[in-house]
């Protein structure tokens, strides 16, 4: 049985005409893992994640860790790579100041011209750690921008396997989310009602958490409600199982909910 390996993703949030809407990628078809499937951003925990010199403002890797049941150096890695992910797949930092003199809110407001973008290529070939760039920029993490969201680990049938923490965010003021990722061919910001629609229409497929995390988004009106309203802590880990029935093949969590398996359309 393959050990999961620890992972982080982050379900941007924005309010749009129709309501709430999340940012989601369609990854790349012939990726090793969901190719074909949309996602949100996010990916494995690299080992300088957990630099204890990153500059960090908002709840301490305590609050996390306890969270998500797991020890602080971990939390450390997991909200490092929550924001680390996110600028590198959709050109959105979660960084400012620690004092709250930058941008809204104490949140840089923009990170979209070519020296960010020569910064966010460095981070992607690892030429640069987080940690660097925000020591460069004089900016600290802002672990307050996050919310913990779900808990999913990948069943031990699978080959690869991710003990995945799924957190919440509100697109800061002032920055735009940008298809800028090469692990993906397209990307959109819909409602999660529009999402479902399209999976459950056979053209948008995606694997269980995605499915099950757009669920509970879809009762919250704004991105206000939604954060208040994240699941309590700590959270549980789901890891579902599967069952091949006449209609399809099913993942099966838990508490018995049932997720129809969609595959990606052949191109």
């Amino acid at each position: 049985m393959t050990a999961p390996r620890q992972a982080a993703t982050v379900l941007l949030l924005r309010d749009g005409t129709a309501g709430l809407e999340v940012y989601l990628q369609r990854r790349t078809r012939g990726m090793p893992f969901a190719g074909g499937m949309t996602a949100y951003p996010g990916g494995g925990v690299d080992p300088r994640d957990g630099d204890l010199q990153i500059a960090w403002a908002g709840p301490p890797p305590a609050h996390w860790a306890q969270a998500f049941g797991c020890d602080e150096r971990t939390a450390r890695e997991l909200v490092c790579a929550a924001v680390r992910e996110t600028f590198e797949e959709a050109g959105v930092l979660l960084a400012g100041s620690a004092d709250g003199t930058d941008g809204v809110g104490g949140v840089v407001p923009d990170v979209s011209g070519d020296d960010w973008e020569a910064q966010r290529q460095a981070l992607l070939t690892r030429e640069l750690s987080l940690t660097e760039l925000l020591a460069d920029r004089g900016l600290a993490l802002r672990s307050d921008l996050l919310r913990p969201f779900a808990h999913w680990i990948t069943p031990p049938v699978e080959p690869r396997r991710y003990d995945t923490k799924f957190f919440a965010a509100a697109l800061p003021v002032g920055q735009e989310a940008r298809y800028v990722t090469g692990e993906a061919d397209e990307a959109s910001w819909l409602t999660p009602a529009d999402a479902l629609g399209q999976m459950s229409a056979g053209t948008r497929p995606m694997l269980p958490p995605t499915i099950h995390t757009l669920g509970q988004l879809e009762p919250f009106a704004d991105v206000a409600a939604a954060l208040a309203g994240s699941p309590p802590e700590p959270l549980h880990p789901i890891s579902p199982t599967f069952a091949d029935e006449p209609d399809g093949r099913w993942a099966v969590l838990p508490d018995g909910t049932r997720i129809r398996m969609v595959v990606p359309l052949p191109s």
